[in-house]
């Protein structure tokens, strides 16, 4: 690598550490939120964020936003929100100079850099269902149209835990969708009294951009040149196939699991470790890398069995059961 390629590597390295320095003046701790939240920038994703309601869940992709120059919407999700709401419609109009009548497709918040999809599972499966094509291929198909998304385009959803009332559970195809299913957990004790002190004075929470499009775009090349090794590539897909109960031989899979992940989770898994080596400011991933992302890559993924849910068992527990049981290849 030349000392020209070294230098513009490390100029791109230095716009990731001021858009994270940005986010910090707004959010109190939650750094693995923030840090998951990037690398599914990074590794050109959608992100799910779970949590109670008033952790800043929405604040956290407002700041996001903020400090990316890009077009950033917000969709309210409610029960009564209908596709079009989404996607937009065709409206009917009237040429003035030759007075023919015709229609024409008006977008919806959709098209956008940034999607804020708030509270996602607060809406029924057909409107959730809206955003599958956009999600997958970056592109809306409206009246036998196909209209194209802006490059860059990021789905970042919050949704409430299912137990809570009024939810509807998102379905499998669409959570197969997001890259990473975030969960956001409450502050200590420091970070609380923190976020009370810098919430409740005179102070703007406004930050300035930091970013634009085109230097995101080129962080994502980048992330995808991350190297690696044929050995981490195997274990990887030896993590994934073994959360298949059919053909695991691993216990706690083939008792909690009743469908496993198929082959988006070992690309997501792949692109996650090439963005979090390149966030710590490297161009190799490891061990560590996969380790560190494989709940939040598997967690969505994983459809538990009816003993699981007797048991009370999580898919961190399916993963937490998986990962030393996978031997790394000699």
């Amino acid at each position: 690598m030349n000392a020209v390629t070294e230098h513009s590597i490390q100029l791109q390295l230095d716009r990731l550490t001021a858009l994270r320095e940005a986010i910090a003046r707004v959010i109190v701790g939650q750094r693995e939120v923030v840090e998951q939240l990037l690398i599914g920038l990074l590794a050109g994703g959608h992100c799910l964020l779970e949590g109670v309601p008033g952790l800043g869940k929405t604040l956290l992709v407002r700041a996001l936003g903020q400090a990316l120059a890009l077009d950033f919407r917000r969709i309210q999700f409610t029960p009564d929100l209908m596709p079009s709401d989404i996607l937009g419609t065709e409206i009917l109009e009237e040429d003035h100079g030759t007075g023919k009548r015709y229609f024409k497709f008006q977008q919806g918040p959709v098209f956008t850099h940034l999607l804020l999809a708030d509270e996602l599972n607060r809406t029924p499966p057909k409107t959730q269902s809206a955003l599958l094509e956009a999600m997958q291929e970056r592109t809306i198909s409206y009246a036998g149209t196909t209209h194209a998304l802006p490059a860059p385009f990021f789905v970042l959803a919050t949704q409430n835990p299912l137990e809570q009332a009024g939810t509807y559970p998102l379905p499998e195809a669409q959570l197969d969708r997001f890259l990473l299913h975030i969960k956001v957990d409450y502050p200590d004790e420091a970070e609380e009294r923190a976020i009370l002190a810098q919430t409740t004075g005179s102070g703007g929470g406004a930050i300035a951009a930091v970013m634009d499009g085109d230097e995101l775009i080129a962080l994502q090349r980048l992330a995808r040149e991350v190297h690696v090794g044929d050995d981490l590539l195997t274990w990887i897909t030896r993590l994934v196939r073994a959360t298949r109960p059919q053909t695991s031989d691993i216990a706690a899979v083939r008792e909690w699991v009743r469908w496993g992940a198929g082959p988006r989770a070992g690309q997501s898994l792949v692109l996650a470790a090439k963005a979090r080596a390149l966030l710590h400011g490297r161009l190799a991933a490891t061990r560590d890398d996969v380790k560190a992302l494989a709940a939040p890559v598997l967690r969505h993924r994983l459809l538990l069995s009816f003993a699981a849910e007797a048991e009370q068992r999580s898919s961190d527990d399916v993963v937490a059961a998986l990962l030393p049981a996978v031997p790394f290849p000699a």
